[in-house]
């Protein structure tokens, strides 16, 4: 089932999240409901407070990353990687950043029609269970280890656009007024916080 996407300015998208205390028909059934409104809305990944859940969940689809084309080795290697990087993440932790800050462009499902640059570190290493209950830590680098850390920030209460400079929050504050009052043009169901 597709379920609508919660905009900016909901208190859901700040609130603090909770663990899952095991894995049963009911979570199950929100991971595929998560992946078939992730897939409707075009997104790479999907945290439970989007969807209004304060849990401790979020999923991603790399997988569209990889048409961009490769200029050298090193980038066809990610390419190959992100192809088939589709995973579950439930309680996940970050157990460490490192590396080198690099910028891109990150736009959200809960912001449509904004996009600024936001500077992550280039690998984190996390533990999570996967959505067989197994107990994982994996290392993620580059394009996977940025989209990892954008949702894991949702998880926390934090937005891509807290990154923001304060002259660039300050020039998308008409958007971002709109969008959390519901004037925004989307092509997907979206549920907007009335005060």
């Amino acid at each position: 089932m597709i379920l609508p996407i919660y905009a900016y300015g909901h208190p859901i998208l700040r609130k603090e999240t909770e663990e899952i205390e095991e894995l049963n028909e009911e979570t199950k059934t929100l991971i595929e409901n998560m992946f078939e409104t992730m897939y409707g809305s075009h997104g790479v990944g999907l945290a439970a407070p989007q969807i209004g859940k304060a849990l401790r969940l979020f999923i991603i689809d790399a997988s569209p990353f990889a048409e961009d084309e490769a200029e050298n080795e090193e980038e066809e290697k990610e390419n190959e990687f992100l192809k088939t990087f589709k995973r579950v993440f439930i309680n996940p932790i970050i157990e460490e950043e490192h590396g080198e800050e690099w910028g891109f462009e990150e736009g959200c499902l809960s912001i449509p029609g904004i996009r600024e640059e936001v500077w992550r570190q280039d690998n984190v290493v996390m533990s999570y269970y996967n959505e067989n209950w197994e107990l994982v830590e994996e290392e993620f680098t580059g394009l996977a280890a940025r989209v990892v850390q954008h949702e894991y920030d949702h998880i926390e209460g934090k937005l891509f656009t807290d990154y923001l400079s304060p002259m660039k929050r300050r020039l998308n504050k008409r958007k971002l007024t709109d969008i959390s009052k519901g004037i925004v043009p989307v092509k997907y169901k979206m549920t907007f916080y009335k005060k």
